[in-house]
């Protein structure tokens, strides 16, 4: 196997050393799937030209960000389907538990490991992470964009300030990166241990008070299907309906996609050779390439992408400057929580949450809007809607969730709109509109018949 030269440019090199000896190590942590991984791929031939073993390892965290079950759940049985894909192609899979930083190092140490990979992720807490590792190692160590069709240093060296300036600088770097996969080569290696993964959920700390979902199976070969069903059976029609909560018209990818169980690049070469019609193809393709990377860059490039002070600097002005306007309604976190607002549109919206682990894109929107309204201040707004996205959204702790929130609750990638009380020039979604578009109580039924 040989990398491609578009590959080579998806990977960073975090520490100055050279190589000397001793085996590589891939540590899995954003992208966790055997198949169309450049990471992996990238691994694997840096251990195949240096003739020596490769190992893959995930150091799981006994709590993260407040995940629940929910997450941990989905997440645990996708890894497990991963050790088995591994150990197909020769690759002993190691689970570690503890703080990422102390695990990794030691594990290099104790193993003399000769080279470093891992994937790339934007958020503080990977990056965090990846900056104490490459501090303590003196080995090469390396990361490797492979959740993004574009790598994100690539795609744009700045924070972009809107879709519309993003698609032209991501468009054309396109036709370079949707390329074929390589095959994986297949090693020998030893045989270890395979892991004690009920143990090691008795090990885990996390919060059990929100349950897995069954609407959703995790792993590779189950997202491989969820994908092969939406380009079967919606994917045509996806622009026409993708907006409606009363149709069920999305990809429902979204889980697959955040823990890396399934590569946006696979899909996107997936719906190209599809026979949907092409404005389908377009607007699915928008959505998963221009907006998604879109988040990426925002999160990149702002370090402030989950607080008032990553907003846009007019969106800010205009926040301030209504922040003392009367609210009409008020409500803590708990009744937020509880679905106990008096908009049975937001109501059945925080029950789906709640319940599956998800909400339609478009009640997603107006969802953080109307916390906006509901809160004392727009920090509090923001901090509610990433509580409730990050404790039941199942793609919680996402670039998506955050700019999603930051869009609808602080105008970012937006534009100022029309001067309303509270949210200022913040652009409005109201019950009315969401009504005259679409059958909304056909939402509403079918959410409250289900919970």
């Amino acid at each position: 196997m040989t990398l491609p030269p578009n590959a080579l440019t998806r990977i960073r090199r975090l520490t100055p050393h050279t190589y000397a000896e001793g085996g590589v190590v891939y540590w899995m942590s954003r992208d966790q799937r055997v198949n169309h991984n450049w990471a992996l791929l990238a691994a694997a031939e840096y251990a195949r030209q240096q003739s020596t073993a490769l190992s893959v390892v995930f150091c799981l965290a006994p709590s993260f960000l407040g995940a629940t079950e929910r997450q941990y759940s989905f997440m645990l049985k996708g890894l497990r389907e991963v050790e088995q894909a591994l150990a197909r192609h020769g690759i002993p899979f190691i689970l570690l538990l503890g703080e990422p930083p102390h695990e990794v190092i030691n594990y290099c140490e104790r193993n003399r490991i000769g080279a470093l990979f891992t994937d790339f992720s934007p958020l503080r807490v990977g990056r965090h992470w990846r900056d104490a590792i490459a501090t303590s190692l003196t080995i090469p160590f390396f990361e490797v964009d492979a959740h993004n069709c574009v790598p994100t240093w690539v795609a744009s060296p700045k924070q972009e300030w809107a879709a519309a300036t993003f698609r032209p600088k991501i468009t054309r770097h396109l036709a370079d990166f949707l390329t074929p996969f390589p095959e994986l080569t297949t090693f020998t290696s030893p045989t270890v241990p395979s892991t004690d993964w009920e143990r090691i959920e008795r090990s885990l700390t996390y919060d059990h008070s929100v349950p897995a979902v069954l609407w959703c199976t995790p792993g590779e070969q189950a997202a491989q299907q969820a994908l092969n069903r939406f380009i079967a059976e919606r994917l045509t029609g996806y622009a026409t309906h993708r907006n409606n909560p009363a149709r069920t018209a999305q990809s429902q990818l979204s889980p697959y996609l955040h823990f890396g169980q399934l590569s946006a690049q696979h899909i996107a070469l997936s719906v190209q050779v599809s026979t949907a019609p092409e404005t389908d193809k377009e607007d699915f393709l928008e959505e998963l390439i221009v907006r998604r990377e879109l988040a990426d860059n925002f999160c990149f490039y702002n370090p402030h992408y989950d607080s008032f002070a990553g907003l846009p600097s007019w969106a800010q002005k205009t926040l301030n400057e209504h922040r003392d306007d009367p609210r009409e309604q008020l409500y803590t976190r708990e009744q937020l929580e509880q679905a106990q607002t008096h908009d049975p549109i937001w109501n059945a919206a925080q029950q789906q949450l709640t319940q599956d682990g998800t909400m339609h894109g478009y009640l997603r929107m107006y969802w953080a809007k109307q916390i906006l309204l509901w809160s004392a201040t727009p920090e509090e707004a923001l901090a509610h809607a990433i509580f409730l996205n990050d404790r039941y959204q199942l793609d919680g702790r996402d670039p998506n969730g955050y700019v999603g929130i930051a869009w609808s609750i602080g105008g970012l990638h937006d534009r100022p709109w029309f001067q309303r009380p509270v949210q200022g020039l913040i652009r409005a979604m109201t019950a009315g509109g969401i009504t005259k578009k679409f059958p909304i109580h056909e939402y509403i039924e079918r959410v409250t018949k289900n919970h």
